[in-house]
């Protein structure tokens, strides 16, 4: 039987991590590959208390079917924790999604038609063009750089009229990057005359270990943003639950779109979550992970300091999950992952996050599911390699010279 598939599935790449993490499926591999969470951080026993109480008080419900929106003290709760920026939420503007992927997705099917641009961060976070690429849209980017992004070619870009533009201000994935606050204000000030979406990914923001709390960009432009949250990272990825915030005539559209694709995010799981927050301190939950991320940051970066060849530059990130690699730019990550990965320790080659396939000289490293004697000897393995990949250039170099 010949398949008609849609032209749009042979335009869209899988998941380079997904793919990367079949690989490193070995205990015996130390892996700064996934963008995993510390498993220990997870609330194991406090989630299970809160399924009991859900199904002991509240089972039959609990398990029927619900409303697209979500469960209402649920969003009534994530409203409220805005608050604590000076943002004035309504539960009306929430709706809860399959994870913030399915954010993503959502709104593509809402404003993407095949061809329309779609402006992005360089690099920026894979598992969006992914998503977005489903809608066989024009991608285009602006440059990163250590604040935030370059105001200057985000002005130039937003003349180039793109419908969408997605960010990640804080502890960026995959740089590790934040936009300062004064960078925050500059982007918003770019954005006030124009008719561009902008699109918040905030799935960080609470992970800040060091430094100064920044508000999300919400709170510099005002109701114009559609901000995505999640609990993957405060309470569990594996729950799947996650949420997006959004102007009213925006979610009007949302809902929709998420009602043809299913129904509703499982409401029992919700339920779960919910009485999780509700019964526990959930800011005493979030002090403990960024303490376990910060030992974890520090000892990467240490390690770095004291493995890392001359010359390989690295982001310093002050919350988050990620750090990010550039190597001289006559060295490929990707080489230096075949060499690497024969020393049982796995990255992600940065090319995977540039819309280009460009970056090739650059890789993310995920600290928060390591611990320190993993992280101190597979970053040591991983400085051997650049070592090895380094003579190798040299040698090369030498050859053609002679």
């Amino acid at each position: 039987m010949t398949q008609q598939f849609a032209n749009r599935m042979y335009t869209v790449q899988r998941s380079f991590v997904r793919e990367i993490l079949k690989v490193v499926d070995d205990p015996s591999i130390i892996s700064f590959a996934g963008g995993l969470p510390n498993p220990k951080s997870f609330p194991v026993e406090e989630v299970s208390a809160a399924a009991v109480k859900v199904l002991k008080e509240s089972g039959e419900s609990a398990l029927q079917y619900s409303t697209t929106e979500g469960y209402l003290p649920l969003r009534e709760y994530i409203a409220k924790r805005y608050s604590k920026y000076g943002i004035k939420a309504d539960a009306s503007e929430i709706l809860i999604t399959t994870g913030s992927q399915q954010g993503l997705d959502l709104i593509g099917k809402v404003f993407l038609n095949k061809g329309d641009l779609v402006a992005v961060e360089r690099p920026t976070y894979l598992a969006a063009i992914q998503s977005f690429g489903m809608y066989e849209p024009r991608f285009t980017d602006v440059k990163l750089q250590e604040d935030g992004v370059d105001i200057e070619a985000l002005k130039h870009t937003l003349k180039a009229d793109p419908k969408l533009f997605y960010t990640v201000p804080s502890f960026q994935n995959p740089t590790g990057i934040t936009y300062t606050h004064e960078k925050r204000k500059q982007v918003a000030d770019a954005f006030k005359d124009s008719d561009v979406v902008f699109i918040e990914d905030n799935p960080y923001g609470d992970i800040r270990f060091m430094g100064k709390d920044l508000p999300p960009m919400r709170r510099y432009m005002g109701s114009d943003v559609i901000t995505m949250g999640t609990f993957s990272k405060t309470v569990s990825p594996g729950m799947r639950l996650g949420w997006l915030y959004a102007p009213r005539d925006i979610m009007d559209k949302l809902i929709t779109a998420k009602q043809a694709a299913d129904l509703h995010t499982s409401y029992f799981v919700q339920r779960i979550v919910y009485q999780y927050l509700a019964d526990n301190d959930v800011e005493k939950h979030i002090k403990k992970i960024q303490g376990m991320y910060k030992v974890q940051r520090d000892a990467m970066v240490s390690a770095i300091e004291r493995y890392f060849p001359e010359g390989i530059q690295y982001t310093k990130p002050e919350g988050g999950m990620f750090l990010w690699v550039t190597l001289p730019e006559a060295l490929s990550s990707m080489k230096l992952f075949d060499m690497a990965i024969q020393d049982k320790v796995a990255f992600v080659p940065g090319q995977a996050f540039f819309i280009d396939g460009s970056g090739q000289n650059t890789l993310r490293l995920n600290y928060s599911s390591s611990d320190e004697a993993r992280i101190e000897e597979g970053i040591r393995r991983l400085a051997n390699s650049m070592n090895m990949l380094l003579e190798e250039k040299k040698n090369d170099i030498i050859t053609v010279k002679r």
